[in-house]
């Protein structure tokens, strides 16, 4: 044999050991899975049922990225994800051409005024200028695209001190508050520590937001931005327990002396699930379990409601105790199910003179890391007929001026929240616009520990994705843009402040394109 002969026989042998290897599987699987007992599909077509399964399994991308339209996709479409990114990456939120919405569905809709505001005369405080970060598009082709982040300078768009909204304001350390727009509850723990810093920083660099704990405790992580925290308290105590899983009063005072610590937060209940939160085990990290005084990487399940209350008056001295310990506001995080749940409160509070610093009001629509289908789907109602049922009831029993209603629920772009404001709201909290700006990509794998941007996971290896130091900005400036837009909407209403949205600036559409008042 000569050295060409050799050549050709070694490039046969590799061929043949390359096709032999994926055929040797393909048969190895093959009788695999006709034997086996657990897929009919793939017991009687074992190819094919591999095929139907591979697509199945890529579905949801393959829809999202080719087939889904600019305004499908849910829970949030392509349009309103990049209503998201664009604010954070860009700090701009100008489009070109026109709106995708649909105007033939029934929908709200702000009044414009005929005679709209001047930008000089907006009651705005924007005397002391911010530093930050954006992008800036130097190419974009179809496979290409070439971009340069630079510095700006630019407006804080602050409430001024006489409008700031104040929580609590008989409190010893009242919460005054001069953004209208803070971050949701989202724990360490559904979230890996680099995303919770990069929240914390660009809260901090935003000025006059705040940050919202979740129910996993206050972390060295929630604090290095220098943002206001809200800590909020779960039903599972975390951070506020004894080793044995009991109320620890003592907790609350260690926390309220921390200066970032605004306000507590009990939590009732949430959008997306009526009942305590849910961690897996292998999230559950050494540090993470510290916080939290539970054991590591085990799962954690809350309890369904508080053990410490069960009517109002038992959680009415609750938030006393809470308050009187921690010399801070305190407020209650719920869902509205009806009238009567609105007017029950109310009127317990007109009646005894106790209650809420401010109530954190989630609607139906609102997310989570992780919960169940059925309580997502059909429990609690959704936040802008419940916004109108609890202003309903506060006033109606004339206990309004006693508590600040935050809103929360899909509200992720400037006229979402000035429809909630308009509906009732006093300020506006986010948790999916601010998980978006860290990187979130809507990939539905928050309860897995396996979140491809490395925004909801505490593995290390994923987390690497999740720069810090370059997310930050992107929430900053999705602050500054939201708070921007606020008043943009209400110069546009003819009002010099956000802060004077009233029901009769909004209108509803039906589906036969008749315009009914919601005042």
């Amino acid at each position: 044999m000569n050295w060409l002969e050799g050549i050709n026989f070694t490039t046969s042998l590799v061929v043949l050991i390359i096709l032999a290897i994926p055929i040797s599987i393909g048969i190895f699987l093959y009788f695999f899975d006709r034997s086996q007992k657990q897929h009919a599909i793939l017991r009687n077509y074992p190819i094919l049922g591999r095929v139907r399964y591979i697509f199945e399994k890529a579905g949801p991308e393959v829809r999202q990225y080719l087939f889904n339209d600019d305004n499908s996709g849910k829970p949030f479409s392509r349009e309103e994800y990049l209503h998201m990114v664009m604010p954070g990456k860009y700090l701009n939120s100008i489009i070109g051409f026109g709106s995708k919405r649909d105007y033939q569905e029934p929908g709200h809709y702000i009044r414009n005024a005929m005679f709209t505001k001047q930008n000089e005369e907006m009651r705005v405080d924007n005397d002391n200028l911010l530093k930050t970060m954006r992008y800036e598009v130097e190419t974009d082709n179809l496979f290409s695209r070439k971009e340069h982040r630079e510095e700006v300078t630019t407006l804080p768009w602050l409430l001024p001190e006489e409008d700031a909204i104040v929580l609590g304001p008989n409190c010893e350390h009242p919460f005054v508050v001069r953004s209208l727009l803070g971050q949701s509850g989202m724990s360490y723990g559904a979230l890996g520590d680099h995303a919770i810093t990069a929240l914390s920083k660009g809260i901090g660099m935003a000025q006059g937001a705040w940050m919202n704990t979740g129910e996993g405790g206050v972390s060295d992580h929630h604090l290095v931005g220098g943002a206001d925290i809200i800590a909020q308290i779960g039903s599972g105590l975390f951070g506020f327990r004894t080793e044995d899983g009991q109320f620890d009063i003592d907790k609350v005072k260690e926390k309220a002396n921390i200066p970032q610590v605004k306000a507590f937060e009990i939590k009732l209940a949430q959008g997306a699930k009526m009942r305590g939160g849910h961690v897996e085990g292998e999230k559950v990290t050494e540090e993470i379990a510290a916080i939290r005084n539970v054991k590591p990487y085990t799962s954690i399940n809350s309890p369904n409601r508080f053990k410490q209350f069960h009517d109002y008056p038992t959680l009415f001295s609750f938030i006393e105790d809470i308050r009187h310990a921690g010399g801070i506001p305190v407020g209650i995080k719920i869902v509205i199910g009806g009238k009567q749940d609105a007017e029950e409160l109310a009127s317990y509070m007109a009646e005894t003179g106790m209650g809420p610093d401010f109530i954190s009001l989630d609607g139906a629509e609102g997310g989570s890391g992780a919960t169940y289908q059925d309580l997502a789907d059909s429990v609690g109602l959704p936040l802008r007929s419940s916004l109108i049922l609890l202003d309903d009831a506060l006033r109606k029993f004339e206990v309004r001026d006693q508590v600040k209603i935050i809103a929360s629920g899909k509200i992720i772009t400037p006229d979402k929240a000035a429809i909630a404001l308009a509906l009732g709201a006093d300020l506006i909290q986010v948790a999916r616009g601010f998980m978006i700006s860290v990187g979130c990509i809507m990939a539905e794998r928050c309860h897995t520990n396996t979140c491809p941007a490395g925004v909801a996971t505490t593995d290390q290896s994923l987390q690497r994705a999740l720069v810090v130091e370059e997310k930050k900005f992107r929430v900053t400036n999705y602050i500054l843009t939201m708070r921007e837009g606020l008043f943009r909407v209400a110069a546009a209403a003819g009002l010099d402040s956000p802060t004077k949205f009233e029901r009769h600036h909004v209108i509803y559409k039906d589906e036969q394109g008749k315009v009914h008042s919601v005042e």
